[in-house]
């Protein structure tokens, strides 16, 4: 294994300061994580790279941090700091722009963790040193990087059929996909060379997103995070129906002025008020 580049150490302070800030604020979290609503209703798109700084527990974070430290020293010393940080954030956004289509129709869907981003510079390292070695400190022997690179996918696939979390299990395969697919534009004389490898890891993984994007629900279990909806309602639809109620609540309130006065208002009428005379 290349020794860890500076750039790399960095994301993993961030990932570290970000998440125990998580987990010691509760408001801090909720104002970061993704969430479907908040980021196609309330256009809060920060969150497609904030909620990859997040993480559930401690357990979730070290998982993480330990992938993206075992992997990031070949893809930085190859590529160079510049061309990393262009594979981790573009796997980010990638694996988060998936679980955004995937769950769409689920408004209240949430998740946090690195996994995209980290799944995106395993299989940009698979991609392009398939033979990689990982070691493990408790193990005396290393593992093909091809095949930590399947278990993970497999934990992956386990964890979109899990009910004890909210991790972006989905994130973990558009990341992957993405990161690989940017290591081979940067690097395209990889897959003449280690073509079979990246076949094998390429066409399962692209079929299990096409079943979570054709077949979404039968993946999905209730659990604390997510609860099945018997009606699915379209975003344009959520959308007018806010747009509605806000007009209502807007009418109501120039109706109480016209019957009682201004000076009726309560401060968050007024509020609301002002809000939507600024709109205007």
């Amino acid at each position: 294994m290349t020794d860890t580049g500076i750039i790399s150490l960095i994301l993993i302070a961030a990932n570290i300061a970000f998440s125990y800030k998580g987990f010691t604020n509760q408001s801090f979290f909720e104002g970061y994580k993704f969430e479907v609503d908040k980021i196609l209703v309330h256009r809060d798109y920060k969150r497609l790279i904030t909620s990859g700084f997040l993480h559930v527990n401690w357990t979730h974070l070290i998982f993480n941090m330990i992938s993206l430290l075992l992997f990031s020293g070949a893809i930085e010393y190859t590529l160079g700091s510049f061309r990393f940080l262009i594979i981790y954030f573009v796997s980010l956004i990638g694996g988060s722009l998936l679980s955004l289509f995937i769950h769409r129709n689920h408004g209240s869907y949430s998740a946090v963790g690195a996994s995209g981003a980290v799944c995106g510079i395993i299989f940009a390292a698979i991609a392009l040193f398939p033979g990689i070695g990982v070691g493990f400190f408790f193990l005396p022997v290393s593992i093909p990087g091809w095949v930590y690179g399947v278990v993970y996918v497999a934990y992956s696939i386990y964890g979109i059929r899990s009910n004890k979390d909210n991790i972006g299990h989905e994130a973990h395969l558009g990341g992957a996909l993405i990161g690989m697919a940017v290591a081979l534009i940067l690097e395209p004389a990889a897959f003449s060379e280690n073509y079979l490898t990246i076949l094998i890891i390429l066409v399962p993984a692209i079929a299990f997103i096409v079943l979570i994007i054709t077949k979404p629900h039968a993946l999905l279990i209730d659990n604390f995070y997510f609860k099945t909806q018997k009606n699915y309602y379209s975003i344009d639809h959520k959308y007018n129906e806010e747009k509605m109620n806000s007009q209502r609540e807007i009418d109501d309130i120039l109706d109480k002025i016209g019957r009682k006065g201004m000076d009726s208002l309560s401060t968050t009428e007024k509020e609301k008020l002002k809000r939507f005379s600024r709109k205007i």
